[in-house]
């Protein structure tokens, strides 16, 4: 098996011995590998992350299809050997087989990958929500944030397993309701660069303006390529909108992984949300703001160049803290049926498939129960080091 892993082994050697050689000018990434915790949470974090690019993207690392089917494999052992194996195919089931006679490692494998989608991607999004209406909710104070705070904590009322159940149960997905929140929630990293580009350029039009020109262009055709399936925004029981023309569509993503993904950023965006407005509380007193204002900055100026680099660490350790939370989640609703297809290599999926018949073939659930564990301990390792590093920072 760990021959299988041989790309990963290298990817992470050449990471470590560059990251270490130049660590004096990387910053807080750099600092990272001073603190043990931290580099053994990074380690472990970046093993899964190439085990999903290596084996998800480039199937370099598994050993059979994860969704075929071979005689003879069901409920196997670990190291079994493969039943009338070809010239060519891979000789053993390193895992075992699961209930289904499919190969337990190469699920493993491509369920790394799905985590490594959507757990990152879905808790960026959800941060890029938070920051843009927690900022001005905490500078500007008064009736803003006291609708923008009602409206979180409404959101935040309810358990976060019962929204994640209603979100992605089949009738609510006919609806069309998560489309709507995707267009919705999507366009907030748009308007996140462009605030953040307009105000750290506003002096210099010449510069700004083709600038933003390009990088919205090219954001603003992913936003569409992202809320777009099939040539539709919504596909709904009785009616469809019209989306993005299949020839300029980019790329689909499963109706699934979308609803999943909606559904995290709709469920984190409210604490990140007040994360955000409670650092922006407390740093808009400060003395360096001040110095802003007397220059005469902008109030986005001020938000997104004075106060979000100095809130940049609890953000980045609750970052952290955050995928670990979404990977749980996912887990959670593939161990439920929800969201995912049934046949999904997710983690979550593969465990509760497992778990019928632990008690004879613990083999099946196990390992990516082990994956999970192991993935959430080293985000929290992660956090730990950098929370470390951040305070002496």
């Amino acid at each position: 098996m760990a021959r299988q892993f041989l790309p990963v082994w290298v990817a992470l050697i050449i990471t470590f011995v560059v990251s270490i050689t130049y660590k004096r000018k990387l910053g807080l990434y750099g600092k990272l590998f001073d603190s043990t915790v931290g580099m053994i949470g990074f380690a472990i974090v970046m093993f899964w992350v190439f085990t999903g690019v290596f084996g998800g993207v480039f199937d370099w690392i598994i050993t059979h299809d994860s969704l075929s089917q071979v005689s003879g494999m069901k409920n196997k052992l670990p190291g079994t050997p493969l039943r009338g194996a070809e010239e060519g195919d891979y000789q053993w089931f390193l895992l075992g087989g699961d209930n289904l006679a499919r190969d337990v490692f190469s699920r493993l494998i491509k369920g790394s990958w799905v985590v490594v989608q959507i757990a990152p991607m879905a808790t960026l999004f959800a941060f890029m929500v938070g920051i843009t209406l927690g900022l001005p909710a905490g500078y500007y104070s008064g009736r803003l944030d006291t609708i923008l705070s009602f409206l979180a904590n409404l959101i935040l009322a309810f358990p976060v397993i019962l929204l994640f159940y209603l979100l992605v149960t089949p009738e609510i997905v006919l609806t069309g309701i998560p489309n709507y929140m995707a267009v919705f929630l999507f366009i907030f990293p748009i308007i996140f660069v462009a605030i953040l580009l307009n105000s750290r350029y506003y002096t210099q039009p010449s510069l700004r303006t083709p600038l933003l020109i390009v990088v919205l262009g090219v954001l603003g055709w992913l936003y569409l390529s992202l809320i777009s399936s099939n040539g539709a925004i919504v596909a709904a029981e009785n009616y469809t909108i019209p989306g993005l023309p299949t020839f300029l569509d980019g790329f689909d993503i499963d109706s699934g992984i979308l609803v999943v993904f909606v559904s995290v950023v709709f469920v984190n965006s409210p604490t990140v949300f007040r994360i955000v407005r409670g650092l922006a509380l407390d740093i808009k007193t400060r003395d360096y703001v001040a110095a802003a204002q007397t220059r005469g900055e902008g109030p986005w100026y001020i938000m997104l160049w004075e106060i979000l680099p100095n809130a940049r660490g609890p953000l980045i350790v609750d970052f952290c803290l955050r995928i670990g939370y979404t990977t749980i989640l996912l887990g959670t609703l593939g161990f439920f049926g929800l969201g995912l297809e049934s046949e999904s290599p997710d983690w979550g999926s593969t465990i509760n498939a497992g778990r019928r018949l632990l008690s004879l073939y613990p083999h099946a659930a196990i390992a990516p129960a082990l994956a999970l564990l192991s993935l959430v301990l080293g985000l929290n390792l992660l956090a730990d080091g950098l929370r470390e590093e951040s305070l002496r920072d």
